[in-house]
């Protein structure tokens, strides 16, 4: 089985620029989306469900923001949005698909933003969102993937020194993460590659992707209690049409 995580930054605009022929070509069996930036009635997505995709979205109270998607061959038992915590839940950053044995999460953590403006959120916000993975894991395993906006560990971004109090790489950011891999869940990718110069997004300004100065902030983060499922974890930086590239996850 494979699964796709991508945050598209506009499922239009990415549309414009191939979402269509990307999943035509690579037929997932789940596709994550996030910053859809959209409400389903704005987007003709006939083709996926001619494709045999079931399709769901989950987005906020501020319109052209945030919000995600999930597409997805595999039949689904439930799907829910949110943390269910109304602080949390405006914004349309969570939409989880339980399937018959595990639940697959697709979020789009919160930026702490420029000036660390909204840093103290986005910390209760990692430590809700791992009480919310605790409650999924006692009805059975999770899968969680999408932006966590944060590069775990100096390795996951090209320029680690003088991003060390940026959003995405802050002490308490990189903390929020490490608290969860502690708990029981595993970074796919880093099982599968060690090595550096790998990342999931690149600034606009600078020529940044052609140089390959980017940051890993895109994850498939895998219960270990399901971990002997997972086949491979690989980042698709071949792929354009968002700032961000998709990551992909197999599973037996």
């Amino acid at each position: 089985m494979k699964f796709i995580s991508w945050n598209v930054n506009g499922i239009r605009a990415a549309m414009d620029k191939g979402l269509r022929s990307f999943v035509e070509q690579d037929r997932p069996d789940v596709l994550c989306l996030q910053e859809i930036k959209a409400e389903l009635d704005q987007v003709d997505l006939s083709w996926a469900t001619a494709l045999g995709y079931e399709v769901h979205a989950a987005t906020g109270v501020r319109k052209g923001y945030s919000g995600t998607a999930i597409l997805s061959k595999l039949p689904v038992t439930r799907v829910s949005a949110g943390l269910g915590l109304p602080e949390h839940d405006q914004e349309g950053r969570v939409l989880v698909a339980t399937y018959s044995d595990f639940h697959l999460v697709n979020v789009y953590t919160p930026n702490a933003q420029r000036g660390l403006t909204r840093l103290d959120y986005r910390i209760q916000w990692d430590l809700d969102f791992l009480i919310f993975l605790r409650r999924l894991q006692e009805e059975k395993p999770v899968i969680f993937c999408g932006d966590l906006n944060c590069a775990h560990q100096e390795i996951d971004l090209a320029n680690p020194k003088p991003n060390r109090r940026n959003a995405g790489f802050t002490d308490e950011e990189r903390a929020g993460l490490s608290r969860i891999l502690e708990s029981g869940f595993i970074d796919s990718f880093r099982q599968f590659e060690s090595g550096p110069g790998h990342y999931t997004w690149w600034t606009q300004r600078t020529d940044a992707r052609a140089r390959n100065i980017g940051w890993r902030l895109d994850y498939f983060i895998v219960d270990a209690a399901i971990w002997d499922r997972v086949l491979a974890a690989t980042i698709r930086p071949e792929i354009t049409g968002s700032d961000h590239c998709p990551v992909e996850l197999s599973l037996r």
